[in-house]
């Protein structure tokens, strides 16, 4: 007797939600998507009608394209290494079309409420812009509604007289033309924004409370993620990894305090990367100044630790996101610190059948691992994979933090981190471990260098 798949809905429709739906569609499970916006992309849809994105007008990715791409569909041959996020998002409104995605997609619609009804699966309440309400019963739950959404807004003591803002909010930098900018955070994010402002601002300050190492997009003439082999990532120990990562850096670009930025006291690799070729420059330039961290708020500027003191027209908040999801109840999942509690990152430990994809923060791009927990998260739902007990996974997942812990600077940034290439294998050979098979070959990993341009005709 033929087994009778389980009805999946997939929260989503960004990167993650659409490779979920694809594999799902590839291996025919049924499935429904649901999008709050107006049609595919996520963060990447620029001003995005869901309210959701958080690009910016100069945004352009710091993965490489080679790297970043779907396995079945590399992006264009003719794309520069670092796509601007408008061809990302053509990128992936081709990836939607390519496989006929949008056909289970229900768009301006908002997942308000997963209820789980224990054996019998889970109800979904669905309410669509125009106010509608509806509820659907499902068997499995894909959580794919990304983790750069739900501004993190630090207390700041004092009075101001200008405009506080969070990165989430900043589009573009044309409103901040003659005006004093202080932007707080050395992120990717943060760095971006400070970069950008210089260029119109009267003046661009960048508040840090520790510093960061700051990273070029190109190494020895290649971009940064493909430089180093996966045989690096995943054989190489991490202090001999760091030990020759700071000696290319320290070779390529010198020691940061030349440029006016202070030294972490921390070393490369136990932070999430701050990735710029501009902000060096920039700083030797004059254009952008370091601040140490915020004192207090004064009227119309800004006393920093030090007791300096400047004018400030805005402050631009890149302090990061918390990870929310407001359709789940606390009962089910607590996210307190940004502490996600699942094993590899995608399995709910008690409640079976809610499944997790995307919720990383790599250490290189984000789509391939989307996609190798999708594939993961079929082989389970067909029942060709099979999970450790539930005591297992949990002892799993404490060990991980701890391991996390251990490695890197303490940060709500750096709970859900992980390493492109070990992370990408440990997927794939847990894939083969639950199904009884051999252990994974690693030469099957692809690789940036080994990854063709030409594009799967289906």
């Amino acid at each position: 007797m033929e087994k009778k798949l389980p009805r999946v809905c997939v929260i989503g429709a960004g990167p993650s939600g659409l490779v979920a739906s694809k594999v799902l569609k590839e291996r025919g499970i049924p499935f429904r998507c649901y999008e709050k916006g107006s049609d595919v992309g996520g963060l990447w849809r620029f001003e995005n009608d869901s309210g959701l994105s958080a690009a910016y007008e100069s945004l352009h990715i710091n993965s490489s394209r080679q790297l970043m791409a779907f396995s079945d569909f590399p992006m264009r041959a003719d794309l520069p290494d670092f796509p601007h996020h408008s061809q990302i998002l053509e990128y992936l409104e081709e990836y939607a079309s390519h496989f006929e995605l949008r056909e289970e997609t229900s768009f301006q619609s908002q997942v308000e409420r997963v209820k789980s009804m224990g054996p019998a699966g889970f109800e979904v309440n669905i309410r669509s812009r125009s106010g509608d309400e509806h509820v659907e019963g499902f068997d499995a739950v894909i959580v794919a509604n990304g983790h750069h959404w739900s501004p993190r807004i630090p207390q700041l003591e004092g009075e101001f007289d200008g405009q506080i803002l969070h990165s989430h909010q900043f589009k573009r930098s044309g409103p901040f033309a003659g005006k004093n900018v202080l932007v707080v955070g050395i992120g990717n994010s943060g760095v971006d924004i400070a970069c950008e402002l210089s260029r119109v601002a009267k003046k661009t300050l960048l508040s840090t409370r520790r510093g960061a190492h700051v990273i070029p997009k190109y190494l020895l003439g290649k971009p940064l993620d493909r430089v180093a082999s996966r045989h690096f990532w995943t054989h190489c120990p991490l202090w001999l990894r760091q030990k020759l990562f700071s000696l290319l850096l320290r070779l390529t670009r010198g020691r940061q305090s030349r440029y006016g930025l202070p030294e972490p006291d921390y070393k490369v690799l136990q932070e999430h990367p701050t990735v710029s070729s501009e902000m060096l420059n920039l700083l030797g330039h004059g254009k952008i100044r370091i601040k140490p961290d915020i004192s207090c708020l004064e009227g119309n500027g800004v006393r920093f630790a030090d007791q300096s003191f400047e004018s400030i027209d805005t402050v631009i908040l890149a302090t990061g996101y918390d990870i929310r999801f407001p359709f789940l109840d606390s009962g089910v999942i607590r996210t307190t610190g940004n502490e996600v509690p699942l094993y590899k990152r995608v399995i709910h430990p008690e409640q079976k059948g809610l499944f997790f994809a995307g919720l990383i923060q790599p250490w290189g791009p984000l789509m391939p691992l989307a996609e190798i927990q999708s594939e993961w998260i079929g082989d389970l739902l067909e029942q060709k994979a099979r999970l450790p007990a539930p005591e297992q996974m949990r002892l799993a997942i404490r060990k991980e933090r701890a391991t996390l812990s251990r490695r890197y600077v303490k940060s709500s940034r750096h709970t859900i981190q992980v390493d492109y290439f070990p992370y990408l294998l440990d997927i794939q050979r847990q894939r083969k471990r639950n199904r009884g098979e051999p252990a994974l070959d690693e030469s099957r990993i692809r690789s940036p260098q080994q990854s063709g341009d030409s594009r799967k005709v289906a």
